[in-house]
């Protein structure tokens, strides 16, 4: 391939906006915040997941105390009709033993469901007090992971505008090296992570290996249009007055 002189030295400066764009990209890919907020992220759907399983609970043995409500309020509530009906000395003798027998099974039936409905409204409270430890934790995770979130936003905004400025002088640089050395020198970066490496002192700039005199005594001889290429690394060598030929 053959390409002017001037074009090949502009081959640097591409390689200089390229590598300060693939550091940008790095910097966006490892940013710190990205590791903690997957990590509290996690901690976050964990957290989640008891709230769930908590909050289910709570319902099944809120419905639980409901009807354990129900069922004291039901003995109560029969207990004073009882209690109204012997008060009247309405009936006859046996009536009113009756109803009084039942009064004392009804006693001992209420203190049972009293005791049942003191132990659901111990186990409700106990629950309670989770859910809302729960949510406590995961009110704190929320700010931060939204304290986290903005801090990242943030850096890579910079790094979106640190990007930005060079794609310009980029876009200025390709035009002047051309389409057809561009191709190459990114097909080698492909593989390579850089294009094009200064010829410094007998010494390729991609690789830092030094070139032996006879690849040296080939390289001067080329014309100064021939695009040259680092026998080890394939890069192509840009030559410059400091590379000793």
């Amino acid at each position: 391939m053959k390409a002017d002189p001037a074009r090949q030295s502009k081959l640097l400066d591409l390689q200089t906006i390229d590598t300060r764009l693939s550091q940008i990209e790095h910097a966006r890919k490892t940013l710190p915040q990205h590791a903690e907020i997957a990590d509290l992220e996690g901690k976050a759907q964990v957290l989640d997941d008891q709230l769930v399983r908590s909050r289910t609970e709570l319902g099944d043995v809120q419905r639980e105390l409901s009807k354990a409500d129900s069922d004291v309020q039901q003995v109560r509530d029969r207990v004073t009709r009882d209690q109204q009906r012997l008060d009247s000395g309405v009936g006859t003798a046996k009536d009113l033993t009756a109803i009084q027998h039942e009064l004392e099974s009804l006693g001992r039936r209420q203190s049972a469901l009293e005791d049942v409905e003191l132990e659901v409204m111990e186990r409700a409270e106990a629950i309670q007090n989770d859910v809302r430890e729960l949510e406590r934790g995961r009110g704190e995770l929320t700010e931060r992971l939204s304290a986290l979130e903005s801090a990242r936003d943030d850096r890579l905004a910079e790094l979106d505008g640190d990007a930005a400025n060079i794609v310009a002088p980029r876009t200025r640089t390709v035009e002047l090296v051309g389409d057809d050395l561009v191709a190459l020198y990114d097909k080698i970066r492909a593989t390579s992570g850089t294009g094009a490496a200064p010829l410094r002192q007998r010494r390729c700039g991609g690789c830092q290996l030094e070139l032996n005199p006879v690849e040296l005594a080939r390289i001067k001889a080329a014309p100064e249009d021939e695009v040259i290429r680092c026998e080890e690394c394939r890069r192509i060598l840009v030559r410059l007055p400091e590379s000793g030929l």
